[in-house]
């Protein structure tokens, strides 16, 4: 693709990596097929191939139409399309600078800024968030795994001895997943001990930055993964192994670190050493020995994979080649690259889409008549569970329920 950016654009290093990002697409369309919105809408500048034409458009100081900032908001982020891309075209980080600039240029009403701003304090402030699910607890999905005592008393041993550190990994406990889904890292912590591992949580208030990211919260969002790099690199120079998500949408934030932080002459090394120590529980666990969580049901399980897990991490038919090792049977999903409609706070500002790409989710994941669904991400599995009484779940609980 020809481009025409401004020279004092290309002068920075957001017009470089634009520019470069724009040069690679050759215009073949491969993305219109992997694109969720365009199958609804069958408008093509709600696919990626017409929102880069958009993105360009605005990088090259044209004016900005009013409905720019809509096409570019109904796009999922979901980076389907960067897994059927022959070109290699990096279309996730050219829309975080298409929405930036765009933005800019053509400022959201105040109401918007308001709505879009409340919405990541909000989600992003623990103690308030935790008292609105105090208060409205039919909004949980789950309670927490309790241990038992001679487990809690073996964890606060460990913790209590140096040499512990070198046998430990971090666990990212996320911003809304302790309050809504306690469990998924209760069992977290129950496999990761079954292995020898000692594990230490981070506090509720490290939000990974994604929420702030993903609304117009840039500066909040740099804030948080500052403070984030800060506190994580101290553990790994006590000797932590690793750093671990067990939502997919934490770690592809986590992992594009270096990316986001490229221009931060304090803060680019050591975003590099976070992202190259942090993995999905998926991904560490596949280099143990998960002999002691095999088991013999041949259960049948349905796996809804995250795009964040198989776009944004390029992780695809990991966890499922886990279960399967575990001895699970696990259902064949058509269409299983599309994303459900969840895409963090996607559902709440594109509510007609994200019911619709969930009801077309279900009737894929249902259709083998599952008596639980499975994924790696709490927002899928609060999303999908709002559109069906069948059970989903964290896969990370099958082992805690299995050890």
């Amino acid at each position: 693709m020809q481009t025409q950016l401004p020279k004092d654009l290309l002068a920075t290093e957001t017009g470089q990596t634009a520019d470069k990002i724009l040069r690679s697409c050759v215009h073949c369309g491969f993305c219109l097929s992997a694109c969720p919105t365009y199958g609804l809408l069958g408008d093509e500048l709600d696919s990626p191939r017409g929102r880069i034409y958009l993105i360009k458009s605005v990088l090259e100081g044209n004016e900005v139409g009013s409905d720019t900032l809509s096409h570019l908001d109904r796009c999922l982020t979901c980076r389907s399309c960067e897994t059927t891309c022959p070109s290699g075209v990096e279309y996730g980080h050219l829309l975080d600078i298409g929405r930036e600039m765009a933005e800019e240029k053509s400022p959201r009403n105040p109401i918007q800024r308001l709505v879009r701003y409340s919405v990541r304090k909000s989600l992003t402030t623990p103690w308030f968030f935790n008292l609105v699910i105090k208060t409205m607890p039919f909004l949980r999905h789950s309670e927490a795994v309790q241990f038992s005592v001679d487990e809690l008393t073996l964890k606060q041993k460990l913790q209590d001895q140096k040499e512990a550190l070198k046998s430990s990994v971090l666990l990212i406990s996320g911003c809304v997943q302790p309050a809504l889904a306690p469990n998924i890292n209760q069992s977290s912590i129950k496999v990761l001990n079954r292995l020898g591992l000692n594990v230490l949580e981070t506090p509720q208030q490290q939000c990974c930055g994604a929420v702030d990211h993903h609304l117009s919260g840039n500066e909040d969002a740099k804030t948080k993964i500052k403070a984030n790099i800060d506190a994580w690199i101290a553990y790994l120079d006590q000797g932590v192994q690793a750093i671990i998500s067990n939502a997919s949408g934490c770690g592809v934030m986590i992992k594009d670190y270096p990316h986001l932080m490229r221009e931060d002459a304090d803060y680019a090394e050591k975003a590099q050493r976070v992202a190259k120590h942090t993995f999905d529980i998926a991904e560490f666990l596949s280099t143990q020995d998960l002999s002691i969580f095999t088991h013999y049901k041949n259960q049948k399980v349905t796996f809804h994979s995250p795009c964040t897990l198989q776009h944004g991490q390029k992780l695809p038919g990991l966890v499922e080649d886990i279960l399967r090792r575990l001895g699970y049977r696990i259902s064949h999903v058509n269409d299983s690259h599309l994303c459900c409609g969840s895409a963090g706070t996607y559902s709440m500002f594109q509510p007609k889409l994200s019911k619709q790409l969930r009801s077309n989710k279900l009737d894929n994941l249902l259709e083998s008549n599952p008596k639980i669904i499975v994924t790696a991400n709490i927002g899928c599995l609060m999303h999908l569970q709002k559109g069906t009484k069948v059970p989903v779940k964290h896969w990370i609980e099958l082992l805690y329920t299995d050890s």
